[in-house]
């Protein structure tokens, strides 16, 4: 959570200074054709933040959207951990949709509207619905 945090929601619709600051935090880019993955067509970057025992990427693509990518998450875990984030963050939120995802069945997303002052966000957590968890993604665009 605290790449997301840290990473997505400052630099959200701000491409130079968010792959400025993976390089400057020590992110190394995640080889093109991984990367093709995550950004699911869309032209960006990713970049590898795993740490022992879990993957990590962050997703910046061209258009300014941020995500944050991980292999092993339960949906439980990552709504939880968000909203704590965000609550240490001090960012104002509501979720505004919960639902499965029109295009694959076997995810669960949640969407939320965060903001602090003028700034704000739309927030997606995209999990998998199986209870023993799997990959997770977090998705971060200005308002």
């Amino acid at each position: 959570m605290g790449l997301f945090i840290q990473g997505c929601l400052p630099f959200a619709g701000n491409v130079a200074g968010l792959r400025d600051w993976a390089n400057r935090v020590g992110l190394p880019t995640v080889p093109e054709r991984a990367s093709a993955a995550f950004l699911h067509g869309a032209p960006g970057q990713a970049f590898d933040a795993s740490v022992e025992g879990t993957k990590l990427v962050l997703v910046s693509s061209d258009d300014g959207i941020c995500s944050v990518a991980t292999d092993k998450a339960t949906q439980q875990a990552v709504i939880e951990a968000l909203e704590t984030g965000l609550r240490q963050a001090a960012l104002a939120f509501r979720l505004v949709i919960e639902r499965d995802d029109a295009h694959q069945t076997e995810i669960h997303d949640h969407e939320y509207l965060a903001a602090r002052g003028k700034e704000g966000w739309r927030i997606l957590a995209a999990t998998v619905k199986d209870q023993s968890g799997g990959e997770a993604m977090l998705t971060a665009a200005r308002e």
